[in-house]
């Protein structure tokens, strides 16, 4: 879990310095090979962009993008599941040999090896769509701004090219960004500071970043992050997961007593 949270915070800390480099225009004519990858996907929405509504193009191209992810997504969302369910028993590993020398960590890490092998988990199962997908962002990320004939054209109140100055959409953004964070975290059997804290600053982070950037940007955001709140409540929704959760725990000890009250009857015949 730490390791994920750490990759999420390079990764995001890598989004926000996005905004300080690579700001020169990305036209046909670009000749690195990013930077053609940044104008197809600027193309594509361009493409998308019904009646020449640049949002449109933004919000069907980035819903488009979060599909083609589920699986990957799906996976990560799953190892999750996993690693989160794991943690007690990992923390009692660590309890069990608290020392810092050479040969007490050792055996932490030989028993948790074989605490992963035997519930099938893979701690970097998680991580790897992490850096699959962020490529993929960051690409669609730069076209919207480096890409000129995508910074143009009004939606509803707001200017594409210009900052929202209702701060509506950064405030839909940072909100998203909340719920998706507070709804995995939700599911945890146990919480700790690193996730807590992150819970709550990303939203500041995004919110922060939003309001000084273009709302064709902060558009993606609002539509990304609403798309992943609603990813995570049809594939691990945190309400299901704790019920069931309970319902594992509540059958464990209908089973203890079952087996008590077997031994006391059992007692009392033999009397």
């Amino acid at each position: 879990m730490k390791k994920k949270i750490t990759l999420l915070s390079i990764a995001s800390t890598s989004l926000l310095l996005l905004a300080a480099c690579g700001r020169s225009e990305v036209t046909q004519h670009s000749t690195s090979f990013w930077e053609q990858i940044v104008y197809g996907f600027a193309q594509v929405i361009r493409f998308l962009s019904f009646g020449g509504m640049t949002a449109v193009g933004i919000i069907l191209f980035t819903l488009i993008i979060r599909v083609a992810l589920l699986p990957l997504m799906n996976i990560q969302i799953k190892s999750s599941q996993k690693m989160q369910e794991i943690q007690p028993e990992i923390k009692k590993i660590q309890a069990k040999y608290p020392g810092k020398d050479v040969d007490s960590r050792r055996k932490v890490q030989e028993e948790t090896q074989e605490l992963y092998a035997k519930n099938k988990v893979n701690p970097y199962a998680g991580c790897l769509p992490l850096l699959i997908q962020m490529p993929i962002l960051w690409a669609l990320y730069q076209a919207l701004t480096r890409v000129d004939f995508l910074k143009h054209g009004t939606f509803l109140w707001f200017n594409i090219g210009d900052k929202d100055p209702t701060y509506i959409l950064p405030i839909l953004a940072a909100l998203f960004t909340f719920a998706s964070s507070w709804l995995t975290m939700k599911a945890a059997p146990e919480k700790n500071a690193m996730t807590s804290t992150m819970t709550f600053l990303m939203p500041v982070m995004i919110f922060v970043f939003a309001i000084n950037v273009a709302s064709g940007v902060a558009l993606y955001w609002v539509v990304s992050n609403g798309f992943q709140v609603l990813q995570t409540l049809l594939i691990a929704n945190p309400f299901k997961i704790i019920a069931a959760r309970e319902a594992k725990v509540k059958a464990e000890k209908d089973k203890i007593k079952a087996r008590e009250k077997a031994l006391k009857k059992a007692l009392k015949n033999k009397k």
